[in-house]
Formats: C-alpha cells, sequence, structure tokens
C-alpha cells in the first residue's frame, strides 16, 4: 500500500474492525489475518490490538477472556450494542461522504 492509502486507511480502520466484529467474536490476530487476507498487507498487530484497546475504553465492544492452547488466555472482542449504535454512524457517515466525493469526481470531467 502507498502513503495515501495508508493515511486514509487510519481514518476508517476502527470501523472495518468494529464490523469484522459485528459479524463474530473474534481476537486482535484473527482481524490482523483477515485484514491482510483482503489486501491490508501494511497493518500490523501492534496496530490492531492499539485499536481494541481504545474501543474496549470507549466502550464500543466486550471482551471475554478465552483459553488458548497455546500461551496465556486470548482477549475476544465482540460488539455490544452501543458498538453497534456507533458503526451504524461510521455507515452512514461513510455513504454520505463516498456519495459527495463520488459527485465531486464525476463533476470535475
Amino acid at each position: 500500500m502507498g502513503k495515501q492509502t495508508t493515511e486514509m486507511l487510519k481514518g476508517i480502520l476502527e470501523g472495518i474492525v468494529l464490523e469484522v466484529l459485528s459479524a463474530r467474536p473474534t481476537y486482535g490476530y484473527e482481524i490482523t489475518a483477515w485484514l491482510r487476507e483482503q489486501g491490508f498487507s501494511d497493518i500490523s498487530e501492534g496496530t490492531v490490538y492499539a485499536l481494541l484497546v481504545r474501543v474496549e475504553k470507549h466502550g464500543l465492544v466486550d471482551v471475554e477472556k478465552v483459553p488458548s492452547e497455546k500461551g496465556p488466555p486470548r482477549k475476544v472482542y465482540s460488539l455490544n450494542a452501543k458498538g453497534r449504535e456507533y458503526l451504524d454512524e461510521f455507515w452512514r457517515t461513510w455513504s454520505f461522504l463516498s456519495e459527495r466525493l463520488e459527485q465531486l469526481h464525476e463533476g470535475g470531467r
């Protein structure tokens, strides 16, 4: 990914991660692996873990410690009601912005 893509992604990564968590509870490494499979190869585990700490601090997710086959228990994150409201607002904002950007792009031709 180029620098511009990386900078844009920073602004929307929270919404992307919350959308992943809306599908099912999961843990940080699994989220990072999924993002990489989707082509976001420059996303580091550290970035995802810092984001998960932030959304937990803001009360958007619930966290459960689940025993791991390897090492210490994993923190499994799931989207809660406050997180779902936040995610709904994210998608409304994204729709508004993407529509305006498309209009701007088409109007500039």
